[in-house]
């Protein structure tokens, strides 16, 4: 979760805090670790997934799934340090997720 510092029109957003579901953020934090290696060889249960998914969904997640690896590889160049890159790709995944439960399609900059 994002501080904010919000007065009149003025707004500062802050680093990145640690409220919220202890146990999601927990996830969200795993999960973006599995982004920072590319796609190549997914398994064969993932594999099996995706088949049955529709063809809208399986495009989503590969699209998602190559923006946050590429935003990986965007922290990594720019020598930002591993940790900090992770919580960032974490919270960007979160907002995807909240997209997708929220079934906004195109509000979010990973459904492009």
């Amino acid at each position: 979760m994002p501080t904010e510092h919000s007065s009149g029109a003025s707004r500062s957003q802050g680093s990145i805090t640690k409220t919220g579901n202890t146990h999601a953020r927990r996830l969200l934090v795993e999960a973006a670790w599995d982004h920072r290696r590319p796609y190549d060889h997914p398994s064969r249960l993932l594999r099996s997934r995706w088949e049955e998914a529709t063809s809208e969904a399986r495009a989503r997640g590969h699209n998602g799934n190559r923006r946050l690896h590429n935003r990986w590889i965007s922290y990594l160049e720019r020598r930002k340090r591993p940790v900090i890159a992770n919580v960032a790709i974490a919270r960007e995944l979160a907002g995807w997720c909240w997209s997708l439960a929220a079934g906004a399609r195109h509000t979010h900059p990973m459904s492009a």
